[in-house]
């Protein structure tokens, strides 16, 4: 059987300049348009490719608009794979908290660290790699429908969803039945 090398589809560059991952989502979603993801899973790889973007900016690079955030996005059989490089240098991904949302509520937990974890959830696969002065991170949708629930939450709840959005990677439902229900299309 003859195996298909992956297909670059596009790759650009953006200045480390904070609103710039609007950008990136933008170019992302032109160019992967038409490879078959479903609605949903467009707009979850739009909200991982903007997270990552600013993580980038922020992170990587400083907001330092003179270094610029990579973008490639390639294809590979059924996969979408957008890599995110910057100049962070050693990032530990393994030191960052999970958030606990009702820790955050309390304030126990910082409001903030949400990128990694949305990135993690709204695509089927994250790897940050470094070379000591390169950081890439590799974004993967692939066009299988596998998706989160979650189910019996109050309106309190729902409305921290809507406001961190993680009802783009999450499907609420509002009993058990309606989950699995959803969960079997």
């Amino acid at each position: 059987m003859t195996q298909v090398a992956p297909r670059r589809l596009d790759t650009f560059t953006l200045a480390s300049e904070p609103g710039n991952e609007r950008l990136a989502l933008a170019r992302v979603a032109g160019t992967v348009k038409d490879l078959g993801l479903s609605d949903a899973r467009l707009e979850r790889l739009k909200t991982a490719v903007a997270e990552a973007t600013m993580n980038a900016i922020e992170h990587g690079n400083g907001n330092r608009p003179e270094i610029p955030v990579e973008v490639e996005v390639t294809q590979d059989g059924d996969e979408v794979i957008v890599a995110l490089s910057d100049q962070g240098g050693h990032p530990d991904t393994s030191t960052h908290e999970v958030p606990d949302l009702v820790r955050k509520l309390d304030g126990d937990q910082s409001p903030r660290g949400w990128g990694l974890f949305l990135i993690r959830n709204m695509v089927d696969a994250m790897d940050v790699t470094t070379d000591g002065q390169l950081v890439t991170l590799l974004v993967r949708a692939n066009r299988q429908h596998q998706e989160l629930a979650a189910y019996g939450l109050s309106e309190h709840y729902r409305e921290i969803f809507e406001l961190t959005r993680l009802d783009e990677a999450i499907t609420i439902y509002d009993n058990e039945e309606s989950a699995l229900n959803g969960a079997a299309r």
